[in-house]
């Protein structure tokens, strides 16, 4: 378009626009030059509509008027999504906040709003740079940027907001230094620029912030000094340096900051010193870690008795814990651990009656351990592993009821393990190894059921191992080696059925292997090595499909191995000196070796009579199956039946022999389909309760009866069967055999007693999912989508994860079910495809893009994970977690289901953890959110950089916080 066309376009669009607007605003004439501001800011608007690639919630932004009335208002700018103004004739506030924009800020031209004070476009996905004609508008008190791909350097020129009081445009991809005409901001009170690629050092004009509350710099790459004239902000309340690259030593000026409740400078390359801070009366959290600090602690540090978290994880501390620190009553966090802290562990304590969390391990403490750490009623966990502490454990410890974890490893450590230990039936975490424990194991400790972790390794305990740790029905990782048991393997410890780990090396046990260890579906590392054990290994253990890491060396151990992949791959290490084991396995003998059977006669004899029996009875079965065909020929049938074996030596190894038994037992099972079996109703398929005649029990997916040549069943019904015939996971469903049959067409799968995870979440008996079993329900979603998507030969999307097709068993373990709508995603292809999924599970971007990629099951699960810990849905509050303006407010505690308890101090842990992780899974950028092997890794480790209790802890807090 020429000039002079584009002006008269521009000319008569603004007098429509005022035509417009004599017809919106109350009805009533207005002023010609107020006619002209909003017309001027309507065209603006519009204008950057038309520029974005999405504005998929800006219907309401038009200027056209369907009113027969002719004096609505209804499309008055001032009535538009996101817009507010003043007395109707100027707009003051725009706020987009997670309105789904995608686009560029280029073409918003700021200078038509001189009028505006806020102007909050956070949580979309705006890309490209901040323009530098956002100076423009010298009214603005808030800018909040947040939450978008914003990427370029912060310009200069917003040094011009002279009345600016909030800036925030973390979680961005801003990169370059801090301009240091940020400091001619003197009206600031909250500065945000974190979790950004800011480099540079801090400008000391930041100085000139005398108003400023909160300054947010952290998990950038600032890297150079911390300027002394930080210290001049006498009004700063919260200090957020950390996960940087800052060097040098805290400066001095700090001590100046009276106001300072939160200094964080944790992560970072800092030295030298903490200087003097007995000033800083109203500090409530000291973080530190992670740094390389040295010299003694600072002794006043708690004057003010103030102090909640105190944090200096991972420096070069020396001396002893400062005295001062028993007039800390208010603290519930401390982390002093990794340092060369060192003194009588004994004189440290004071009275704590809210801490629930310490950890001073990895230091050089000594002397014996105090009673009165009794007197911390409200502990949950207490670290104090790898010192130099000697003396006896206190009886004393049995009066902690709250204790959820303790670790008292790697000390010097003497005399019994106290039976009161077995009171603290909170205790999910408990580690004496390597001390010098000697006796017996009492047997009040199998009467800690909530037990997860018991390590006794390295000590000189004696006797049994106590068949009562079979009752400890949580545990998952079990480590009794290098003691002096005798006697045999308990059975009982057959029962754990969550065991993944199990060490009974370097011991004197004897006797044969229990058969009933081959019931440890999930043993992931298994170490019996350097004992005195027999016989052969039990066949059981060629079940055990998720062994990894196996050590069987060192005993009297005879006959073939288990043909797992775990011992199929083993080190030659892991087999030597044993009597005489065989297989197929690097350095063994082959089981049909002379060498193996030399000696052995009789064996020979009755494998021969084997073999001539099972060559009689194979000669049988194809005369047998020679005959069926032929009878079967002759009837004349006109559909055919093809059921598959899925699993060799499962339950339905029967197939291999005859499917049409199976078929039939199936069919009289639930006869004929009969409803009353019926146990769920899905999108294309009913699913029945089959217990077979062998005493089995099956779950059988029928499809329903094609209609009219629709083929979306069939194609579903095929996807799910390719999919599950070639992956397995413990935590995706088993599919044994399937039928297609044009009169029947069905899936047989593992019967997973407790059904849905959705329908046991809203029933009332939901307290039966508590925080510990939630976690492990989204951690084992999570382990098996990371399988999918990172372990198999093309990455799978399952594109339907929701509460309704998570499976529960009778142990509440989960499974992923019903895969009719994944997809596998192969190289040099685009993906495309249309739209499926669960509504309220489905990422945002599938509705313009329709484009399937991991991230879009990364999102399904961040909301499947806060489903699982709020009991409901999350729904719109989804739409609010990352805001600044409303979030912040919004209490963890709050948002859980309130049909549990609050969890607990180790519990709060692993929640949090998840709910984290959540966080980052529900991104509306898809390349923000992580994977699903980070996200499995990050839920297994639980390792937090916060010290906040979690009763005070927001959604805006997790947020930023750091993994």
């Amino acid at each position: 378009m020429a000039s002079a066309e584009k002006s008269l376009f521009q000319l008569v669009f603004l007098l429509l626009a005022q035509v417009h607007v004599l017809h919106f605003l109350n009805g009533h004439a207005v002023a010609p030059t107020t006619l002209t501001q909003l017309a001027s800011e309507a065209h603006a608007l519009l204008n950057w509509k038309n520029s974005l690639e999405n504005h998929s919630l800006l219907h309401s932004w038009s200027l056209h008027n369907n009113s027969t009335s002719g004096r609505s208002k209804e499309n008055s700018p001032c009535n538009w999504f996101g817009i507010t103004c003043i007395a109707a004739d100027t707009i003051t506030e725009i706020n987009l906040f997670d309105a789904s924009l995608r686009g560029k800020l280029d073409d918003l031209n700021f200078s038509s709003f001189p009028n505006l004070i806020t102007l909050d476009l956070s949580n979309n996905a705006l890309h490209g740079t901040i323009p530098d004609h956002i100076a423009t508008l010298s009214k603005l008190n808030i800018l909040n940027l947040s939450l978008n791909q914003l990427s370029g350097p912060i310009s200069p020129s917003l040094g011009n907001l002279s009345k600016l009081t909030i800036f925030q445009i973390s979680k961005n991809k801003i990169s370059g230094s801090i301009p240091r005409e940020i400091g001619h901001l003197k009206n600031l009170i909250t500065l945000d620029i974190s979790t950004n690629l800011l480099t540079g050092s801090i400008p000391p004009t930041l100085g000139n912030l005398t108003t400023i509350a909160n300054l947010m710099l952290h998990e950038n790459t600032i890297s150079g000094f911390i300027p002394h004239e930080i210290g001049y902000l006498e009004n700063l309340s919260v200090m957020n340096l950390y996960t940087n690259n800052l060097t040098g030593p805290i400066p001095s000026t700090i001590g100046n900051l009276r106001n300072l409740t939160i200094l964080s400078v944790l992560q970072n390359q800092l030295y030298g010193s903490i200087p003097e801070i007995k000033n800083l009366t109203s500090l409530t959290k000291l973080l530190l870690s992670k740094n390389n600090f040295s010299g003694h602690l600072p002794e006043q540090i708690c004057l003010g008795r103030s102090l909640e978290a105190f944090a200096a994880t991972g420096n070069y501390f020396t001396g002893p814990i400062p005295r001062n620190l028993r007039n800390c009553t208010m603290l519930t966090r401390v982390r002093l651990e990794y340092n060369h802290l060192n003194g009588n562990t004994s004189e440290i304590l004071g009275y704590y009656p809210k801490l629930d969390y310490m950890d001073l391990s990895y230091n050089e403490l000594y002397g014996e351990l105090s009673p009165k750490w009794a007197e911390c009623q409200n502990l949950t966990s207490l670290k104090l592993s790898n010192n130099k502490i000697t003396g006896k454990i206190p009886l004393e410890f049995g009066m902690l009821s709250k204790l959820e974890l303790l670790d008292l490893s790697s000390n010097n450590l003497v005399a019994e393990i106290p039976k009161e230990l077995g009171r603290l039936f909170e205790l999910h975490y408990l580690r004496l190894n390597d001390n010098k424990l000697f006796g017996r194991v009492p047997l009040e400790i199998g009467m800690l059921l909530k037990l997860e972790v018991l390590d006794l390794s390295m000590n000189n305990l004696s006797g049994r191992i106590p068949k009562h740790l079979g009752s400890c029905s949580k545990l998952w990782s079990l480590n009794m080696s290098r003691n002096n048991f005798h006697g045999s393997i308990p059975f009982e410890i057959g029962n754990l059925v969550f065991l993944q780990n199990l060490g009974f090396s370097q011991n004197s046990l004897i006797q044969e292997i229990p058969l009933q260890l081959g019931s440890l579906k999930r043993l992931e590392n298994l170490n019996l090595s350097h004992n005195l054990l027999s016989g052969s290994i039990p066949s059981s253990f060629g079940e055990i499909f998720s062994l990894t890491s196996i050590d069987i060396s060192y005993n009297n151990l005879e006959g073939p191995i288990p043909k797992t992949k775990a011992f199929q791959q083993a080190p030659l290490e892991a087999f030597t000196h044993n009597k005489a084991l065989c297989g197929n396995a690097s350095g063994l003998q082959p089981c049909n070796s002379i060498s193996i059977v030399k000696g052995h006669m009789n064996k020979v004899y009755k494998l021969v009579i084997s073999i001539t029996l099972s060559v009689s009875g194979i000669i049988f079965l194809l005369l047998a199956c020679i005959g069926m065909l032929f009878f079967l020929k002759q009837r004349a049938m006109h559909t055919t039946i093809e059921l598959q074996e899925m699993r060799m030596g499962d339950v339905f190894s029967i197939w291999n022999f005859d499917g049409r038994i199976v078929y039939d037992d199936i069919i009289q099972a639930i006869e004929n389909f009969d409803s009353k079996y019926c146990i769920g109703v899905g999108g294309y398929g009913s699913v029945y309760k089959a217990e077979l005649s062998t005493g089995q029990v099956v779950a059988v997916k029928r499809l329903h009866p094609l209609d009219g040549g629709n083929t979306h069943d069939k194609k579903s019904f095929n996807n799910e069967m390719k999919t599950l015939t070639e992956i397995r996971h413990r935590n995706i469903v088993k599919l044994y055999g399937f039928c297609s049959h044009e009169q029947y067409m069905f899936l047989v799968y593992e019967y997973m007693e407790r059904g849905k995870l959705a329908g046991i979440l809203c029933r009332e008996r939901a307290w039966e999912l508590g925080w510990i079993k939630r976690v492990n329900i989204v951690k084992a979603v999570a382990s098996a989508l990371s399988y999918m998507h990172h372990d198999c030969s093309l990455p799978i999307v399952h594109r339907d994860i929701s509460s309704n097709n998570i499976l529960l068993d009778s142990e509440l373990e989960a499974c992923i079910s019903d895969f009719g709508t994944s997809r596998l995603l192969k190289p040099n292809s685009s993906n495309w495809s249309s739209l499926a999924g669960t509504y309220g599970y489905v990422a945002p971007e599938l509705a313009y893009t329709m484009k399937v990629t991991e991230k879009c099951d990364v999102y399904s699960f961040g909301v499947l994970a806060f489903e699982v810990l709020m009991g409901k849905h999350p729904g719109d509050l989804i739409l609010t977690l990352h805001s600044s303006s409303t979030s912040q407010n919004i209490l963890l505690k709050d948002v859980l289901d309130q049909r549990l308890s609050p969890p607990s101090a180790h519990t709060a842990d692993v929640v949090i953890s998840v709910a984290v992780v959540a966080l980052r899974c529900i991104h509306a950028n898809p390349q923000s959110r992580p994977n699903m092997r980070d996200v499995y890794q990050k839920l297994s480790s639980h390792r937090l950089c916060t010290l906040e209790p979690f009763q005070t802890i927001t959604l805006c807090h997790l947020n930023d916080l750091h993994i």
